[in-house]
């Protein structure tokens, strides 16, 4: 999605913000070095780390390890989809961890599963499709709410043409 169609639609942000948290210093700069021009990029190096950011930033997408200290990347997305149902979340792992991979899918933790080490493009074409998502689900929120808001005004017409 271009950046024309982010500034002419009320929904879509002026850049994705995207959250990635890994334990280990040396991805987190990558990460940054690779994507802060394309995305307003924001790293943690821990689970907890990372779900202090989401308290004082908006995230639309988030990035984790699946193998870090005290809290794996699906214990971190259990705790994120709790919390911040909102962004789109990804794993992301260096190990053939299926049995953990299978448990994040089938709970709906994640949008995509992803190997280390990662390729931009292909990590690029998967941000981008995951905000579309994003930006896709608060449309039809709203979509919702003014749908509520008519259906209200019709039952209240309905009645006072009833009453009279």
């Amino acid at each position: 999605m271009d950046t024309l169609k982010r500034q002419n639609n009320p929904v879509m942000a002026e850049k994705i913000v995207v959250l990635y948290i890994d334990d280990e210093e040396n991805n987190l700069r990558s990460f940054k070095a690779a994507f802060r021009r394309k995305y307003s990029v924001h790293t943690a190096l821990s689970g907890e780390e990372g779900l202090a950011i989401l308290q004082d930033h908006q995230v639309h997408v988030i990035i984790t390890d699946q193998r870090m200290p005290n809290m794996t990347g699906v214990e971190l997305l259990e705790k994120v989809k709790i919390n911040y149902p909102d962004p789109i979340r990804i794993l992301l792992t260096g190990y053939t961890d299926m049995s953990a991979v299978v448990d994040a899918i089938n709970k709906g933790k994640i949008y995509h599963y992803l190997t280390k080490p990662w390729k931009e493009s292909e990590l690029e074409h998967v941000i981008n499709k995951a905000y579309d998502i994003y930006t896709e689900r608060l449309q039809l929120m709203a979509s919702n709410e003014q749908l509520t808001i008519n259906n209200d005004q019709l039952e209240f017409l309905l009645r006072q043409k009833l009453l009279s």
